[in-house]
């Protein structure tokens, strides 16, 4: 039976973090990363604990929509949402991996629900299979919307950096602390209000946050081919490297022409589907070749 919840408390945050994984059509995420991530996630539980006892002594007693607001948005959320963006910053703001858009969507993701898996196998192994089922579809999936529009705009902050806006950098910060708070405060109020019409709102808000989240996550995955943050290709902190390197070798004369003696014309070339504009290797010089996009299955002829 134990073993049994257990995978209901785990299969929901598992099924998410897949579908997001796999819409990175860019470029997929290193697995050491999105494991890390996954554990920050988790730890991320021990803050948010820590914050929420000293945050119980401003919660009002009564009226009950004052209770059930406080403890919402200034427990629950604003605590919870400090703790995950702090751990999210810590595990991936450096990362070389994060160069695109749509990466911050998959980092937030992976920290939202390494913070869900451990706070749903705690409830599920205390409430039973029907806590399982009614938090597999309404809270885990709330911690995810959370960590999806926490990353969108924590990918925003990334390319601000980048492109040194200081202004939009902190604009996006401040979107991925209060959007996320937001949802999550409005969602828990429901929930601690517990009358019929706080549950029907409460259904009727996941069910508007399913289609939101979604729509978003698909539209930002589309358009990650042109949201990467180096323009040119090309990292500045290994042009740094290049630019460092060269104080202590300068190439000669005779590298240059033994360079050119060895070059040999690449055995492939990167074309992207016309369809999902997935990127493909395919051999050069063969001529006129019919391709199965591995991507989305599209199926049309080229020449390379």
């Amino acid at each position: 039976m134990v073993s049994y919840l257990m995978f209901l408390a785990l299969i929901p945050g598992i099924l998410i973090l897949i579908f997001v994984y796999r819409k990175d059509k860019v470029e997929s995420e290193p697995m050491r990363l999105m494991v890390k991530l996954l554990i920050f996630g988790a730890l991320s539980c021990l803050p948010a604990m820590f914050l929420e006892l000293r945050m119980d002594a401003f919660i009002p007693t009564s009226p009950k929509i004052a209770y059930a607001a406080g403890n919402a948005f200034l427990s629950a959320a604003l605590c919870e949402e400090i703790s995950k963006f702090g751990l999210l910053f810590l595990g991936s703001w450096r990362s070389r991996a994060f160069d695109y858009r749509f990466d911050g969507i998959v980092y937030g993701v992976t920290v939202a629900v390494g913070f869900a898996l451990l706070e749903n196998v705690l409830y599920v192994m205390d409430g039973g299979v029907y806590v399982a089922l009614m938090r597999g579809v309404l809270a885990v999936p709330l911690h995810a919307f959370c960590g999806a529009f926490m990353g969108m705009f924590y990918g925003a902050m990334k390319r601000y950096q980048v492109e040194g806006k200081g202004g939009q950098m902190f604009g996006a910060f401040l979107g991925a602390l209060l959007v996320p708070m937001m949802i999550h405060g409005i969602y828990d109020t429901l929930a601690f209000m517990g009358d019929n019409i706080c549950t029907f709102l409460l259904l009727a808000f996941v069910l508007f946050m399913y289609i939101v989240a979604i729509k978003m996550i698909n539209r930002f995955s589309r358009e990650d081919w042109h949201a990467g943050f180096y323009s040119s290709g090309v990292d500045p902190r290994v042009s740094q490297q290049q630019t460092d390197n060269s104080k202590y070798y300068r190439p000669t004369e005779d590298d240059f022409h033994l360079y050119h003696k060895n070059e040999q014309k690449p055995a492939s070339v990167m074309q992207r589907c016309p369809h999902c504009r997935g990127a493909l290797m395919l051999p050069s010089g063969v001529g006129r070749v019919r391709v199965t996009c591995p991507h989305c299955g599209n199926k049309y002829e080229t020449t390379v």
